[in-house]
């Protein structure tokens, strides 16, 4: 699983962190080259998902994480450009 923390750091203060966000993306298999991940949003400081949705066929080797995450955002919020 792979887990994305947005935190806010007031005035670039660590110890005054908040967590503002949070996706949770799942390996749900696929090939050794390619694969499905199940994407979830949460809600702030909880485990309720507001949003859920897919990546299929995401070529792993070929690609960093970070197109991941774009996809991942993509499907999620579709009402974004």
């Amino acid at each position: 699983m792979i887990v994305i923390k947005i935190e806010l750091w007031p005035l670039g203060f660590e110890s005054h962190k908040k967590e503002i966000g949070r996706m949770l993306i799942d390996n749900q298999g696929g090939t050794d080259a390619r694969g499905d991940y199940r994407v979830r949003v949460l809600r702030k400081g909880t485990d309720k998902v507001l949003r859920e949705g897919e990546v299929k066929n995401y070529p792993r080797k070929s690609y960093n994480i970070w197109r991941l995450v774009c996809r991942a955002l993509k499907d999620v919020f579709p009402e974004e450009k």
